[in-house]
């Protein structure tokens, strides 16, 4: 996709079940509305867990394992990310039953969501559905059910899970940022060349824009 040359292209490298991606997109949005800058944002997939069984795992437990965290930190942390994300406009609703997902069959399905022009409406969707009202995105009948919400075609959606048909473009796309130095999301690149990485705050992201508004193209 060619980018129009006064818009400012964002490529936003995240995943659905990460925290911080939501937080830091909703940051970079209000700093966009507040700058009046013109541009396009192009999302790219990551996987957190890619080694993730299919059925998912408990959310606790497993930041727990993959991070050495305790039940005090981690309540610490939702506490923190709550507060954070109601800054934003966005409610994480946490809970104890909560799970943590293999994301390979969302990418697949933002991937379609895409050539209909539908990806950022069905991520914003994806982000809602996982840490607002805690559906099983594990479940290929769930994530049809969410692309339906936001006016895709479910059956469709469906047939596109079932059948992995987007399987290796999805890969391959992974494996692009990641040869690229990508280890974390969320990661920004602005117009190709500047690299943003983590949840950096409405305010230094406006700073970010302002400077980036005084480059010579």
């Amino acid at each position: 996709m060619t980018t129009h040359p006064n818009k400012l292209r964002i490529d936003i490298v995240s995943d659905v079940v990460c925290p911080w991606c939501i937080i830091g997109y909703r940051q970079l949005a209000q700093a966009l509305e507040a700058t009046g800058t013109a541009h396009e944002i192009h999302w790219h997939p990551f996987e957190l867990n890619p080694d993730m069984p299919a059925e998912g795992q408990n959310l606790r437990d497993h930041v727990a394992e993959k991070y050495g965290t305790s039940k005090e930190q981690s309540e610490d942390s939702r506490v923190r990310m709550t507060e954070v994300g109601a800054d934003v406009g966005f409610e994480f609703r946490f809970a104890d039953d909560m799970r943590m997902h293999n994301t390979f069959n969302l990418h697949q399905l933002l991937h379609w969501a895409d050539q209909q022009g539908r990806m950022h409406d069905l991520k914003q969707a994806l982000f809602t559905a996982h840490f607002t009202n805690r559906r099983n995105l594990s479940d290929d009948s769930v994530l049809a059910d969410v692309a339906a919400e936001v006016g895709l075609d479910r059956a469709a959606a469906l047939a596109v899970l079932e059948d992995q048909r987007f399987a290796a473009e999805v890969r391959t796309a992974e494996n692009t940022w990641i040869n690229q130095g990508i280890s974390g999301v969320p990661a920004m690149i602005f117009n190709r060349r500047h690299l943003v990485t983590g949840a950096q705050g409405v305010e230094n992201y406006t700073r970010i824009l302002q400077q980036l508004a005084e480059m010579p193209d």
